[in-house]
């Protein structure tokens, strides 16, 4: 059993549909990477899992249970947390208050998994009374990040968790996620540096306008000449 599946998935916005039968899956423990040019719906992919669009047809299932449009708050407390990719967080409230923030629906103790959180992020723990909005890009993914880890989600969802980051930021969100990952928790990404991204996964999905094109382990997908090609910059 699959810890997500979707199988043949339908929606979009209102009347126009953006995804059109859409299969993957992530197994547990792994790093999943969909990939592809500009407007194929990896986003809006994410989003459909994360109950945040609307399905036409098609079915979700998390964890041997059927989250089809589910709504978010559901979600969450199932075990899927969703990172997105601007406005991730909240610039006036201090580090830890973002992390804070993050267990809104726990209701133990904290703090044990503050400090893993801190850990795995080693700058946020110096920065924690400092405010999110003043820290550099690459540090307000790592709030970002350590915010949805403070559910201890199964399955994490990253949606250009490096877009507009520096190359020794990039490399260090790459390093992050095998460290997150590295602790049991499945990710399914959407990244923008295809090849960094497949080199690390497990498995990929190549998405071209709203559907799916390739499907392997991310050394096949990186392997494979047409998908170098087409989607990959050769």
């Amino acid at each position: 059993m699959s810890l997500l599946s979707m199988e043949k998935v339908t929606g979009g916005y209102g009347e126009a549909d953006i995804l059109h039968d859409v299969t993957l899956r992530v197994e547990a423990g792994e790093i999943v990477v969909i990939v592809g040019p500009n407007g194929a719906g990896k986003s809006t992919a994410m989003k459909a899992i994360f109950g945040l669009l609307k399905l036409r047809s098609g079915q979700i299932r998390f964890d041997g249970q059927d989250i089809t449009n589910w709504k978010p708050d559901r979600v969450v407390r199932r075990g899927i947390c969703f990172v997105p990719q601007t406005d991730n967080v909240f610039p006036t409230l201090t580090v830890q208050e973002n992390l804070e923030m993050g267990a809104f629906v726990r209701n133990d103790d904290i703090r044990p998994a503050m400090e893993r959180v801190f850990e795995l992020f080693p700058p946020l723990r110096e920065k924690r009374r400092q405010a999110a909005g003043t820290l550099s890009g690459g540090q307000r993914q790592m709030v970002a990040m350590g915010r949805a880890l403070m559910l201890d989600p199964k399955l994490l969802l990253l949606d250009e968790p490096t877009a507009g980051l520096s190359p020794i930021f990039i490399d260090q969100i790459f390093q992050i996620v095998k460290q997150v990952n590295a602790t049991g928790i499945g990710i399914l990404m959407v990244e923008q540096n295809a090849k960094q991204a497949l080199a690390i996964a497990n498995r990929g999905y190549v998405m071209a306008q709203g559907a799916n094109r390739h499907e392997g382990t991310g050394q096949e997908l990186l392997a494979d000449r047409e998908v170098a090609e087409m989607f990959l910059g050769g």
